[in-house]
């Protein structure tokens, strides 16, 4: 084998010591299902549709069985499968409760998958924007009356009332929960879906130390990533339909467009696997492994300069609910030490993989697939480096904060949103440095990956702000992606005539 094989780089690092706070959750690990239940050799399952295995895009006999179940356990009217993961959920349930040319009511905060449904279906976007909770530099939750004032404006309007669906992201990528059922009455007020991308919570069901899933508070469609924080494999998750308001056999046909024409039996196998199994001595693990995250919490509140963010965080406004799953560490007091200056560290120094690094924090996620070992690792490495802030004498904020993640929504506000994302990408574009680029609107997607939310987003006007935002996170060496100038060095806007 090759020294750069893939395979053989896999294999080493599963075999090393480092260990994932990261997705997918089952964290490298069996399911304990016993020894005769475990997965077997994958090439001796990897089939196609055959007969006797049924046809995911039009199945009628054992994966129709196994999705009807799927269904009775989560309470829903349908539950579909998914092997392209939730971006093709997303993208089935926009085009599917929108009509092309159309206009949706969207948190400004959402997956840049999202994104890519209104583009095509070249929707016009009106943005709900979340809360930034300043102190933590990260985004809150979406205000029910938020949603409420931007539906009866847009019912104000000369042109009639046009928006065909509501899209939020409930939990944050940070576990921040808005209030769904009472968002989700509103919506129904105005006779149209809402739609809840919880990737991050599939968790939700399973767990009564952990927030109620939104499909049981009134949301018309979910979607959920199975392998984000439960023991599936990357790329399987569920789209979940419980609504009068929905058309089924529309988000269908949109779901055959979007999936995979030669769907994974290793996928489809290991998400009926992971729902059965969370559904039986999951659930008893779910509560074993929430009490594990409470005792974690209560010891990470003795961190002096390193602040995690915990239950408390829910006197915010806008945070309706917390998902303890994940690890939250601000960096807001620590001096010179930012998110990613702190990713580097548990990397290197303890072999800890986080998540995600941002500004002024980082996102440990955890499941109910992590050792009792790998917590102390985290928790003593986090001690460790909080006891050297602390001899530092490091207990002063960053005093400039414009690297804020919260913040950069805050300064995108409705009236900068001067074309559809589809129609800022159909015209013909320049690219333009960045000193020029205020101004300007954006005919590019510009994105930290992870999380994937755009910082920037094609129609959008390219503010000064904006402009400042990008030079500090190229400077910091967080993972910016969407602009063609793989250098940063230009932004591609759309030409002026």
């Amino acid at each position: 084998m090759e020294e750069n094989d893939l395979l053989e780089r896999l294999k080493k690092y599963g075999a090393s010591d480092y260990y994932p706070f990261h997705m997918p959750g089952h964290k490298r690990r069996e399911l304990p299902d016993g020894e005769g239940s475990r997965f077997p050799n994958p090439y001796a399952i990897d089939i196609t549709e055959i007969d006797g295995f049924d046809n995911l895009h039009h199945p009628e006999g054992i994966l129709k069985e196994s999705m009807e179940r799927a269904a009775e356990i989560y309470g829903t009217d349908r539950t579909y499968y998914l092997v392209n993961g939730s971006t093709c959920g997303i993208l089935s349930a926009v085009c599917g409760t929108t009509a092309p040319g159309g206009r949706i009511l969207i948190a400004r905060n959402c997956h840049k998958s999202a994104y890519h449904g209104l583009i095509l279906n070249r929707l016009s976007p009106v943005y709900l924007y979340p809360d930034n909770l300043s102190d933590y530099g990260m985004n809150g939750g979406i205000r029910p009356e938020e949603v409420r004032r931007a539906l009866e404006r847009e019912r104000r309007t000369a042109d009639g009332f046009r928006i065909q669906a509501v899209l939020i992201v409930s939990p944050t990528y940070e576990g921040m929960v808005s209030d769904i059922e009472t968002i989700a009455k509103i919506v129904h007020e105005y006779g149209i879906p809402l739609i809840v991308d919880e990737a991050h919570g599939a968790h939700f069901p399973f767990g009564r130390k952990f927030p109620a899933p939104a499909i049981s508070l009134g949301a018309d469609l979910t979607i959920q990533s199975l392998h984000k924080t439960l023991p599936s494999f990357t790329q399987t998750a569920v789209l979940h339909v419980k609504s009068q308001l929905a058309d089924v056999e529309k988000i269908e046909r949109y779901l055959g467009i979007f999936q995979s024409s030669s769907p994974s039996y290793l996928f489809l196998a290991g998400i009926e696997r992971c729902i059965r199994y969370m559904d039986r001595d999951g659930r008893e693990e779910m509560d074993r492994y929430g009490e594990r995250m409470e005792g974690f919490f209560r010891d990470l509140s003795e961190l002096k300069v390193l602040k995690a963010v915990n239950r408390f965080i829910k006197k915010e406004e806008s945070v309706f609910d917390w998902d303890m799953s994940k690890v939250v560490i601000s960096t807001a007091a620590a001096g010179g030490l930012d998110g990613e200056g702190l990713g580097r560290l548990l990397r290197k120094r303890y072999h800890l993989e986080a998540e995600m690094c941002a500004p002024d924090y980082l996102v440990a996620m955890t499941s109910l697939m992590d050792t009792e070992e790998g917590l102390l690792r985290l928790k003593k490495a986090l001690f460790e480096i909080d006891g050297e802030l602390v001899q530092a004498g490091v207990f002063q904020a960053r005093g400039d904060r414009s690297l804020d993640c919260a913040d950069r929504f805050r300064k995108t506000e409705a009236a900068n949103v001067l074309l559809s994302p589809a129609d800022a990408l159909d015209m013909p574009g320049e690219p333009v440095t960045l000193s020029e680029a205020a101004g300007r609107i954006s005919k590019e997607f510009v994105y930290i990956y992870p999380p994937g939310i755009p910082l920037l987003a094609p129609g959008e006007r390219i503010t000064e702000h904006t402009v400042d935002c990008l030079r500090r996170y190229r400077a910091a060496g967080l993972p910016v992606q969407g602009m063609k100038d793989g250098g940063l060095s230009t932004i591609l806007a759309v030409a002026e005539r």
